[in-house]
């Protein structure tokens, strides 16, 4: 499987981690797009994270609309946006494609592919809940990073990898990690 991640400059760079770390240890995943925002580097330092590094992981410039994920025609299987800003939502639910993650996100929507869209914002205003409707009429899937406690998980990456992992599911990825009435 070929998968696209997109990074914007949201707060949230341990779902951006979580999720490359996650793809990498998937032997179904031969191929990783990486594409960061301008602000996206900043967050991920900010926020203490690095992202993992491996051969499989191609990265595209945010700018480069000439690159294989701008294209229905180079097959990429599905996309994930993590964390995607509510700007990122916005201009992707408008259809508008300034960068490559906004005609990426437009390529997978228009070639009825897997979009995946970690949102992260609180609270949401009238104009975000319009947009992630809008997207979810399109066929995208909205996943608000908003973690569960039911596990009582034992530290922030416990946390988060619980969306991290459900995020990577809807993508058509199976994860192992602890389903609502397992033992894991």
């Amino acid at each position: 499987m070929r998968v696209l991640v997109a990074i914007t400059g949201a707060s949230g760079a341990i779902y951006a981690r979580q999720a490359l770390q996650l793809l990498l240890s998937n032997d179904d995943v031969e191929r990783i797009g990486l594409i960061l925002s301008d602000h996206a580097e900043d967050v991920i330092r900010a926020e203490g994270e690095s992202l993992p590094e491996d051969s499989r992981i191609v990265r595209f410039d945010n700018s480069d609309m000439w690159s294989s994920a701008a294209s229905g025609s180079a097959r990429w299987d599905a996309m994930l946006i993590v964390p995607a800003s509510m700007g990122t939502v916005g201009r992707i639910a408008a259809g508008i494609s300034r960068t490559l993650i906004e005609r990426a996100a437009d390529v997978m929507l228009k070639e009825r592919r897997r979009l995946v869209m970690v949102v992260r914002e609180a609270p949401y205003s009238l104009i975000h809940l319009r947009n992630m409707t809008t997207l979810t009429e399109a066929g995208a899937i909205i996943l608000p990073a908003s973690p569960s406690f039911y596990f009582r998980p034992a530290d922030i990456e416990a946390l988060c990898l619980g969306i991290t992992a459900r995020a990577i599911e809807m993508l058509g990825i199976a994860v192992e990690h602890q389903q609502w009435g397992e033992e894991l």
